[in-house]
């Protein structure tokens, strides 16, 4: 799902939350413009934001999915290794950066099918948004 080693995405990635944010806050404000951010940035952001979230819950046992930027497996408990994950979370770039920062509330985002979240410990509202 991408090239940690492209440009500024795999720094971006290592960063504390606080700077994970402020990238997803900058991409947002781009849409919230008008205007199209750059692919690249809205990747570091959103592989920033998931770093973050990893860093804050650990583990295997619940997939999260921001295709086509990344995915990453977060929560202790059963470990998922092939297949289908026994809990899956799935949006879209905007979506995720807009729970990760708090603009969007998970309920909200699931109630309105923008987050499609599936199987045991798929509620992440106790996670977002990040810190």
């Amino acid at each position: 799902m991408g090239d940690v080693g492209e440009p500024g995405v795999g720094a971006l990635a290592e960063r504390p939350d606080g700077v994970a944010v402020t990238a997803a806050m900058a991409v947002l404000a781009e849409w919230d413009s008008g205007a199209i951010p750059a692919r690249l940035e809205v990747k570091a952001a959103v592989k920033a934001t998931l770093a973050a979230l990893v860093a804050a819950a650990p583990g295997r046992s619940v997939e999260v999915r921001v295709p086509p930027y990344a995915a990453v497996q977060v929560l202790e408990g059963a470990t998922h290794r092939r297949g289908t994950p026994p809990a899956a979370v799935e949006c879209d770039a905007r979506t995720w950066l807009q729970l990760a920062v708090g603009i969007v509330q998970w309920g909200d985002a699931v109630a309105d099918g923008r987050v499609r979240a599936s199987g045991e410990r798929s509620d992440l509202s106790a996670l977002l948004p990040l810190s």
